[in-house]
């Protein structure tokens, strides 16, 4: 019995040559370096300047680069009577309102959902794994008529308030939440904790896995928003939509859409490259048993 134990403790190594291992290394190599090539093409094009970027057949790789592109959206948005920065604090604010927003709220829902059993609880959720089929083309008229009825309209809570009810948000927390053993909370409870104290200290750092990956899908999707029909006023349009105002002026404005392209993507790329260790870390190490 002793032996028995002593050998599942020890840890398993992995009976893999040395040339099996090359080889998978190579392959996973190839199939990133194919993943990864969009990106460096696009991060090429916005330092090209405009006689290398009607080239045909197209170069990948930028020969002349410059920051001419750059230069002139700089110019374009300094002729924009709405300034710049004016964009950025407004897709900022909605980003991240919208993002820890819909956190706090999908966890605090589904808290008392993967806990405790209450009546109803089952139907409410089997309404929110329904709501998973339905695309938000679906609820795109619904949403206006409900934003129209609040008087939200032309704010930036037509924005932030929808974005809170994301479904996946709250089934991805509830079956986390699900893993984090009774045993743990009622100890809690006994030395004296409450149920807030409960949720923020114990409950929310042992489902980081899950906000984490909220907030790499909730971010890009809300820096992304341009507002739609819910936002008229200019002063509180987003930057998504002034720089797409930029690039719509047709070819003469290739260069200065190949460099908005790549400040659109730089932002939620360099959040997932952030947190994406911290997600396969704590995802390692997540599991708990009884």
């Amino acid at each position: 019995m002793t032996r028995m134990m002593a050998a599942f403790r020890m840890p398993r190594r992995l009976n893999r040559s040395f040339t099996v291992s090359f080889m998978l290394f190579a392959f996973l190599a190839v199939f990133g370096a194919f993943m990864a090539l969009p990106l460096i093409y696009a991060v090429n094009n916005a330092f090209k300047p405009l006689n290398e970027l009607f080239l045909f057949p197209p170069r990948f790789f930028v020969n002349n680069p410059t920051m001419d592109n750059f230069y002139d959206l700089v110019a374009l948005m300094g002729n924009s009577w709405v300034p710049l920065s004016r964009y950025i604090v407004n897709t900022l604010f909605i980003t991240i309102v919208g993002t820890i927003g819909h956190i706090l709220l999908s966890s605090a829902a589904a808290y008392p959902l993967a806990k405790y059993r209450f009546p109803g609880s089952k139907i409410l959720f089997s309404i929110v794994v329904m709501s998973l089929m339905f695309s938000g083309h679906v609820t795109a008229i619904p949403n206006y008529m409900v934003m129209s009825w609040l008087g939200w309209i032309n704010t930036h809570a037509s924005i932030i308030v929808p974005s809170l009810a994301f479904p996946l948000g709250l089934f991805l927390m509830k079956q986390f939440m699900e893993q984090i053993p009774d045993a743990l909370l009622e100890a809690a409870k006994i030395d004296g904790a409450n149920e807030y104290r409960i949720y923020w200290t114990i409950v929310m750092p042992n489902v980081k896995p899950a906000w984490l990956t909220l907030m790499i899908l909730q971010f890009p999707m809300l820096w992304g928003s341009d507002g739609g029909n819910f936002i008229y006023s200019e002063n509180l349009k987003t930057l998504h939509y002034a720089l797409g105002q930029i690039t719509a002026g047709g070819i003469a404005r290739a260069g200065v859409g190949a460099a908005v392209a790549l400040i659109l993507m730089v932002v939620p790329i360099t959040l997932f490259i952030i947190s994406q260790s911290n997600v396969l870390q704590t995802m390692a190490t997540s599991g708990m048993k009884e």
